[in-house]
C-alpha cells in the first residue's frame, strides 16, 4: 500500500489499472510560487515540494508517491488554463506542433527513494477549429496541464509519439513498477 500524494483522478486511475494498492490524499504545496522558466527544472521542484509537504504531513510509515506534470510547446511551459480564452491560446500553441509532456515522479519509503524525470513528445496535426471550440465548451480541459488530454481531445491529432503514454497522463508507471516489486 502506498500514499498517492495527489488529487489527480488520472493518476489514481493509472495505479488502479496496474493493481497497485493505494490511498489518495492531497498535500499542501503551492506550485504557483515556483519561479522556474525551464520546464524540467519546474516539474522537478514541484514534485519534490509535493513530496516534502506529504512527508511532513503523513510521515513515511506508508511509502509516498508524488508527481507533477507540465506541458511545453515552443519552449514555453503551458500551465493549467485559467479560463476559456487561455485554453484557446494554449491549444493554438500546440496545434500542428511538437509538444513535450514532462512528468517528474518521486517515490519515497523509509528504505529507498526513486526519482524519475521523463518526457513524452507528441507531434500534433493542426487542430480542427470546430473540434477545439467543442472541447473548450465541454470544460474537460479544466485542471489539465496545457489544457491537453492526449487520451481524449488530442488523440485523433497525434501524428507521432516518442515516450510513454502514462508519462503524458501524469505518472510513468512503467518505471515505477520495478521499485514496487523489490
Amino acid at each position: 500500500m502506498l500514499l498517492l500524494g495527489s488529487g489527480s483522478e488520472t493518476r489514481a486511475k493509472i495505479l488502479r489499472s496496474h493493481g497497485i494498492a493505494f490511498r489518495q490524499a492531497g498535500c499542501d504545496f503551492d506550485e504557483e510560487a515556483l519561479d522556474h522558466a525551464v520546464p524540467k527544472n519546474f516539474v522537478y521542484h514541484a514534485a519534490m515540494g509535493k513530496m516534502q509537504a506529504c512527508e511532513t504531513e503523513y510521515g513515511l510509515d506508508t511509502p509516498i508517491l508524488c508527481a507533477d506534470t507540465v506541458v511545453t510547446a515552443h519552449g514555453e511551459i503551458l500551465r493549467k488554463a485559467r479560463d476559456e480564452e487561455d485554453a484557446r491560446r494554449i491549444l493554438r500553441m500546440q496545434s500542428g506542433s511538437d509538444v513535450a509532456i514532462i512528468t517528474c515522479m518521486v517515490y519515497k519509503s523509509k528504505e529507498k527513494m526513486f526519482i524519475d524525470l521523463s518526457d513524452t513528445v507528441y507531434t500534433f496535426a493542426p487542430f480542427d477549429e470546430t473540434d477545439m471550440v467543442r472541447y473548450i465548451a465541454s470544460g474537460e480541459w479544466r485542471g489539465k496541464a496545457g489544457a491537453c488530454m492526449v487520451e481524449g481531445f488530442c488523440k485523433p491529432y497525434i501524428r507521432s509519439v516518442r515516450g510513454y503514454e502514462s508519462c503524458a497522463m501524469g505518472l510513468t508507471v512503467e518505471k515505477l513498477l520495478p521499485w514496487l516489486e523489490e
